[in-house]
């Protein structure tokens, strides 16, 4: 239960963070907007890191190196998400952005990439993904 509740908040989260930092970068870029991200991320990161922090950095070099890519691809996704509302709109970039993480996440699961746990993708889901994007083109449908 807990585990859908963060997903909501996730999801909630990146739906505003998106359109912020949209907004931001229509008056000052949207490379300077990623900057103000991460840097403001940084520092809220690291208080809570002071507070509340119990890990080891001394173990970051038993982490496969791939798995430090995570920043990098944090920038592009804030790019790509400003990118995304702005040319679409939030509703309709945000629903894109939930497709192509659910297949994504099908992907990763099906085949266990990254260390997962392999789940097997049943023909339901396969329909579930393709109602989704039909209902992604309906939304889009002028009416």
């Amino acid at each position: 239960m807990l585990g859908i509740v963060f997903s909501i908040l996730a999801g909630l989260l990146m739906s505003i963070q998106g359109v912020f930092n949209t907004r931001c970068s229509e008056k000052i870029g949207l490379w300077e907007t990623n900057i103000i991200v991460q840097i403001t991320g940084f520092i809220f990161t690291l208080i809570i890191l002071l507070i509340v922090g119990n890990g080891d950095f001394k173990k970051i070099t038993q982490v496969n190196k791939l798995y430090l890519l995570g920043g990098v691809i944090g920038v592009l996704i804030i790019y790509f998400v400003m990118r995304g509302v702005s040319e679409l709109g939030p509703t309709y970039s945000v629903s894109t952005i939930l497709i192509s993480q659910l297949i994504t996440a099908a992907v990763i699961d099906f085949f266990g990439l990254f260390g997962t746990e392999k789940i097997p993708f049943h023909f339901t889901k396969v329909v579930g993904v393709i109602l989704m994007v039909a209902g992604i083109i309906i939304f889009k449908l002028k009416g």
